[in-house]
């Protein structure tokens, strides 16, 4: 069993920062490629920032410049540094992260609960 707990979500004004962490726990062997995504209401899911097990990084184009994904395997934890927050930030935030729970086991996609993120005067 694998978990994924998100937390660093809450209410923020426009212009300022929230630093998101996701730390996943349970049978782990290793952990491939972490990601963050959200979903704003009535919209879809979208990609915001990944990371491979190398650390190379993948970032959506309406966050480039202002987010920073990084993970300390060391913690299973992957984190997203967000600053310059705008009005169009706002949504539940999903981390996931690719696993696999014995050497010869495939990754398994993972899902957090979410975590929200609101920005707003």
């Amino acid at each position: 069993q694998v978990q994924l707990v998100e937390s660093g979500g809450g209410l923020v004004q426009p212009g300022g920062w929230l630093r998101l962490s996701c730390t996943v726990s349970g049978s782990i062997f290793s952990i491939n490629d972490m990601g963050w995504y959200r979903q704003a209401p009535g919209k879809q899911r979208e990609l915001v920032a990944t990371i491979t097990g190398g650390g190379s990084t993948n970032y959506a184009d309406s966050v480039k410049g202002r987010f920073a994904i990084s993970r300390d395997d060391a913690k299973n934890t992957v984190y997203l540094q967000m600053n310059s927050l705008k009005p169009d930030d706002t949504a539940v935030y999903y981390c996931n992260a690719d696993v696999r729970a014995r050497m010869r086991s495939p990754a398994v996609t993972y899902w957090g609960q979410g975590t929200q993120v609101t920005v707003s005067t």
